[in-house]
């Protein structure tokens, strides 16, 4: 009997993805809070994670089984980002306590769905063996 890894893990993978992807975009925020004329940028990942489920649920279908998957993170956008502060004049959106917030909230979401992963994993190794291990 052949494991399914799509039946057992669901979404998680491509939602690890998504979160990677954010975190890089919520890192070039940071990067560039100085940088005038920089506007922020963010990912609504609840769209993209229902992108991803409806690739997943097959409504962009692959016609052969031999054909790749398309990834849900290159798929993912980043959008501008509507700032909460004023315009201090040079142009720039960043509001760098806002973008540490969010960079530290999308890690502690990405280490939980990392440590779901694991053991998730974890679980099918100890079915595989027998739970000798």
């Amino acid at each position: 009997m052949a494991i399914s890894f799509e039946n057992a893990f669901g979404l998680h993978p491509d939602a690890l993805l998504i979160r990677d992807k954010r975190s890089q975009v919520l890192a070039e925020n940071i990067a560039n809070a100085d940088t005038p004329g920089y506007k922020a940028k963010d990912m609504d990942f609840q769209t993209a994670l229902a992108g991803a489920k409806s690739r997943q649920s097959g409504s962009l279908g692959r016609t052969d089984p031999k054909h790749f998957e398309i990834s849900t993170a290159r798929h993912a956008e980043s959008q501008y980002r509507i700032p909460n502060q004023p315009d201090t004049g040079d142009g720039n959106t960043v509001d760098i306590h806002e973008e540490r917030n969010a960079f530290t909230r999308n890690s502690m979401e990405y280490q939980t769905t990392l440590n779901f992963l694991n053991s998730r994993i974890s679980g099918l190794k100890k079915a595989i063996t027998g739970g000798s291990q």
